[in-house]
This record gives structure tokens, sequence and C-alpha cells, in this order.
């Protein structure tokens, strides 16, 4: 799998046994403190590896930093992710680092999966149940920090979320089998929905009043405090997307407003739903049913 079908990361088949999962990501500081900004960095680098179904096994650092930085700084920033990467169960073995204006980190991941075993955008069915394992929200929030309009208790919140691995969500996932998985990151809910419609010839419905939002995400659309890549993202994935009557123009700015380290949206068959949500609940991990897949083609919010 590469370039030819888009999927969240590139997958060598070694053997009948093995395949590589290879996948890299990085950016400027979301947050203020050095140590989450690596952590957030790593979580979502490795975020790819899970939503193909693998496990992450080795990374490599990818950092830009100013020639002023501090060295504590840049030592909190690496600390925040080889940590990350060790609870994934992978190590750091090296990476390459340059000057830079801005500070930029993230990873080079490798994982490895069953050939049989990966996960793709392609598959959703109609008659599929769409189920999100993390909240909305994080990418309006940290928006909101950088303009100093955040409150602190919401930052909180969303460094917590941003920071949790989606390693968890993806092996229950794996227990139960699904028909697709993506992860939701810089292109929204709404462009990834897009993707996996695209690739798997259907359409993603999803129920508004089901949507899970962090504390704050809604306070500050109404603010309008949006990212760039709001905007990026309307123009790129409006065409397809069709909103019901009566949702307002903020509401549909924040589903088009970029996530980082964002959670897995799966298409899971009806009948193994309940086995899913049950194996979440016992993991003490949330997820949210919060739509279906129906025939046509697009994403529609009703």
């Amino acid at each position: 799998m590469g370039l030819e079908v888009s999927d969240d990361a590139a997958v060598y088949q070694i053997n009948d046994q093995v395949a590589v999962i290879q996948t890299l990501d990085f950016f400027p500081p979301v947050v203020d403190d050095p140590y989450d900004f690596g952590a957030i960095a790593a979580a979502n680098g490795m975020s790819d590896v899970y939503a193909m179904g693998g496990e992450v096994v080795l990374a490599l650092n990818i950092c830009a930093f100013p020639v002023d930085l501090p060295l504590e700084v840049i030592a909190e920033i690496l600390r925040g992710g080889a940590e990350k990467v060790a609870e994934a169960g992978g190590v750091i073995a090296g990476g390459h680092t340059l000057n830079d204006k801005e500070p930029k980190y993230g990873l080079s991941v490798m994982g490895l999966v069953h050939p049989d075993r990966v996960l793709t955008k392609a598959g959703a069915r109609p008659g599929d149940v769409l189920v999100l394992t993390k909240p909305l929200g994080v990418g309006i929030i940290t928006t909101a920090l950088k303009g100093q309009a955040a409150d602190p208790a919401h930052v909180a919140a969303a460094v917590e979320s941003m920071k949790r691995l989606n390693r968890q969500a993806a092996g229950v996932i794996q227990q139960v089998g699904v028909h697709a998985c993506t992860d939701v990151t810089g292109f929204a809910l709404l462009g990834h929905a897009y993707e996996m419609a695209e690739k798997s010839g259907v359409q993603l419905r999803f129920h508004l009043e089901r949507l899970p939002f962090l504390e704050g995400a809604l306070k500050y659309a109404v603010q309008r405090l949006f990212p760039g890549g709001t905007c990026n993202n309307q123009r790129a994935y409006e065409h397809a997307v069709r909103f019901g009557p009566g949702i307002s123009e903020e509401m549909q700015l924040l589903l088009y407003t970029p996530e980082t380290s964002g959670g897995l949206l799966v298409a899971v068959p009806p009948e193994r739903l309940d086995t899913l949500t049950g194996l979440f609940a016992d993991a003490g991990h949330p997820c949210w049913v919060v739509g279906d897949v129906v025939e046509g083609e697009g994403v529609k919010v009703a």
C-alpha cells in the first residue's frame, strides 16, 4: 500500500506472517509545555500505525530547533517523545536534527502487522455503524491557547486527549474486526470521513447530536477562533459534504477544523457493535457511536 491508495501509512509485506508499516509526521508546537509537545507529537506520529492495525516497534526523531533554544527545552521535548514511544512498546533509535527558526518535532515510525490484519480506509459497507474513539475539538482549543483566549482547564483536557495513544483502541478493534478504519487528524472529521467514503464507494452519515466534543470547543467555535487549516479543509472537501438544515456555520466550520492526535474512526458491522462497545467499556476506554454507512457518496451531517 502506498500512494495509489493514499491510506494512512505505507505497508510493505515481508512474508506471509509479517508486513511493515511505515509513516512519519512532525509539526511546530501546539502547546506551551515542551514535554507535552514532545509527547503529543510522538503520539500523533504513531497514530497512523494504529490506524492500519499494527504495533509500533521502532521510531526515529525528526527535529528542527532554533540555535538559541535552551538545551533543557530540547531535552524535555525529546524526553516527552521517547517516553511516549516507550509506552507504545517501541524504541527510539536515533534520528536527524537541523537548525530552524521555528521548533518542529515528530517521528518517522515503523510498525508491524500481520498481512491479513491490515486495516484500511476502504471496505466500509452500507449498514455499518460508525464509531469514534476520541472527542473532537483539540484543534480549536489549541488555537485559542495560541491566542491566549483558552481556559486552562480546557487546555489540560485537550492535552490529555492528544497524549493518549490509539494503541488500546486499535487492540480492541482488532479483537472484534471492522470493515474500515482511519484516524482523525489534520484533515478533520469531515476530511478523513470523505476519504473513507471515497475509497469504500459509500456515503458516511453523521448524527450531529452524537458527536463528542471536548469542553470549550463549542464556545471557541462561537467566538470563531478557528485556525487557518479550517478554511483549507472546507475548500478541499465541501464539494462532497452535505449539512442538514439548521446546522450553524460555526458548527460546520468546527467539523472542518484540523485535529491533532485524534481518535480512530471505524466502520463496524452492526452485529459486532455490542461486542465492540462492550470491550471498550471493559477496557475503560471511551467510544461513541456517531453515525452509519449508507449507499451513495460523500459525507452527510444531519
